[in-house]
């Protein structure tokens, strides 16, 4: 397996020998536009070179050119105190000084000659951000693998079967010893112990807590013993959750998604608008060598399709870009309801506090300085997409699954259909119902109840593909959003999560039960609408249940 380093500094070099090669052509065009400057005095002419000068300065610190940064920085600064100037005193095409056209002249000359000296011959080290490297040695945890230590067969089988209904895959051992060998093999993602005390000292302490130091993976323990110096001494072994006998299945699998949420966690999905695409390209590799995705525009005038396309966690924008600048685009953003709560992080070479802050008021949540560390763009970007999320969910998600709400369901179906029909790719929509399930809030509890409800919203996270939408439509119903997939793979992979569920063994005060769903699907393009999906899914949920439920109908 690559290092994560050593992958970005190989592209790091890429994109630098790219930028070498395009200098010349850069340094060209400052002194192209300078000289039709120069001719024919228009402020068209002006601007066009304060937003060259302006890559130039973004991105050769960046590269390793500091010089070549600082000079264009001074000419920045330079032509944007004149443009300023000119707007102020309402001076527009008037004619540029002789002493404007000396110091602009002397800063165009000082930025060829810092372009053409010798280049570095390595990559400047604050451009390696610290991509953690930690345990790159080890094996690369299985992310649904999980390990049972039992040494009761009957006991652990049982325990393995209703944990892999949830989409886990298991192993089992009865020796300390085997599961060692184990993992020295392949890492899983979690580890159920059953562990024992003799004369109330934990057994196998000592191996435990070395896993843990090894290899870290996160550790249930289970065990007959519940009082304060059993569970102390799972803490010091690296128990992140301790379960004592007669063991709550629903409770273990709430915990194991926990623990191997972060591991499967979707990646933070980062929209960079910038005109220069040396930086964009840059920005884009060390944000993914951080484990996110990314979406590049280098027209702003084009966002709008990636922006409502790729859905992201947060935009990070430059600020000055032709066509349209950062602070438009924010606020044309910001008129849409559904982008108002992305987060848009400006980055610019602009230190001027007062225009910062005037971009802070016109949208924006961060504003970062060219050239940055890597390392400060990953970790600012990286915490503001995981706040952004966070605040999303509240408002687009089901407080007790965590699914799509009723509402956000529904837009998605809008956005998915229209997408299906753009790109003439089939869709599939479903509805799911639990059979008799007034029945089961009669006689176990309302609690229980909700604890069926995130069974199954478990269950359809689990099975279903990542690229699959569900939501919670409202009580005991859901909403499946099967992309690129027609009925018969659908009604099968459908029926696998209703046979798995059939199998589950819910969990109550007043013993064990089972339930079932009723299912009905619909398909795009046999039905070429939103509301005709709905209402066509609705009425096979209809004849699913009243052809003796816990089946799926497929509508025709």
């Amino acid at each position: 397996m690559s290092n994560p380093v050593e992958t970005l500094q190989a592209g790091l070099k890429a994109l630098r020998k790219v930028y070498l090669e395009r200098l010349p052509e850069k340094i060209e065009e400052i002194e192209k536009i300078w000289n039709s400057l120069q001719a024919n005095n228009n402020d068209e002419a002006l601007k066009a070179l304060h937003l060259v000068v302006h890559r130039l300065n973004g991105s050769g610190a960046t590269y390793g050119f500091k010089a070549l940064s600082d000079r264009a920085r001074i000419l920045e600064g330079y032509l944007n105190s004149i443009i300023e100037n000119k707007e102020n005193n309402s001076e527009n095409n008037n004619p540029l000084l002789s002493i404007q056209v000396a110091e602009i002249d002397n800063l165009v000359a000082q930025l060829r000659l810092v372009a053409f000296e010798p280049a570095p011959t390595e990559i400047v080290k604050d451009l390696v951000p610290l991509i953690s490297t930690q345990n790159s040695g080890l094996p690369e945890p299985v992310s649904k693998l999980v390990y049972l230590l039992e040494d009761e067969s009957n006991q652990v089988q049982d325990l393995a079967l209703q944990i892999e209904h949830f989409s886990y895959d298991t192993a089992t051992f009865a020796q300390l010893t085997d599961l060692v060998a184990a993992i020295e093999q392949t890492s899983p993602a979690a580890l159920i112990l059953h562990v024992k005390f003799s004369e109330d000292n934990l057994v196998g302490a000592k191996t435990i807590a070395e896993i843990q130091k090894s290899y870290g993976i996160p550790s249930i323990f289970i065990s007959e013993v519940g009082d304060l110096n059993a569970r102390l001494q799972a803490v010091r072994a690296g128990a992140k959750a301790y379960y004592t006998t007669p063991l709550d299945i629903n409770s273990l699998i709430d915990q194991l998604d926990t623990l191997i949420a972060d591991q499967t966690q979707e990646p933070y999905r980062i929209l960079i608008i910038d005109d220069e695409p040396t930086l964009a390209n840059l920005y884009a590799l060390a944000l993914q060598q951080a484990g996110m995705t990314t979406e590049i525009s280098n027209n702003p005038l084009r966002v709008m399709q990636p922006l409502s396309e790729f859905n992201p966690d947060l935009i990070l924008m430059d600020v000055y870009m032709p066509y349209c600048n950062g602070l438009e685009l924010a606020a044309v953003i910001r008129q849409q309801e559904a982008y108002v709560s992305i987060p848009i992080v400006f980055l610019s070479t602009e230190t001027s506090m007062d225009k910062q802050l005037a971009a802070m008021r016109l949208g924006g949540d961060d504003f970062l300085t060219k050239p940055i560390q890597l390392e400060h763009l990953i970790s600012s970007v990286n915490s503001r997409a995981q706040r952004s999320r966070i605040l999303r969910s509240f408002m687009t998600r089901d407080s007790l699954t965590g699914l799509l709400n009723h509402t956000k369901t529904k837009e998605y179906l809008d956005l998915e259909v229209a997408r299906a029909q753009r790109r003439q790719s089939p869709l599939v929509f479903a509805m799911l119902d639990i059979d008799h399930f007034k029945a089961v809030n009669d006689t176990y509890g309302h609690p229980t109840g909700d604890r069926v409800i995130k069974n199954l919203a478990r269950l359809l996270q689990q099975r279903l593909r990542k690229t699959d939408i569900i939501g919670r439509y409202g009580g005991e119903e859901f909403a499946v959003i099967l992309l690129d997939t027609d009925g018969s793979a659908a009604l099968q992979a459908l029926d696998r999560v209703r046979s798995h569920f059939a199998q589950i063994r819910q969990h109550s005060e007043n013993g064990e039960f089972s339930v079932s769903f009723s299912c009905g699907l619909a398909t795009f393009p046999n039905y070429s609408s939103a509301t005709a999906l709905n209402d066509a899914a609705d009425r096979a949920l209809y004849k699913a249940k009243r052809g003796g439920r816990n089946q799926v109908v497929l509508a025709t």
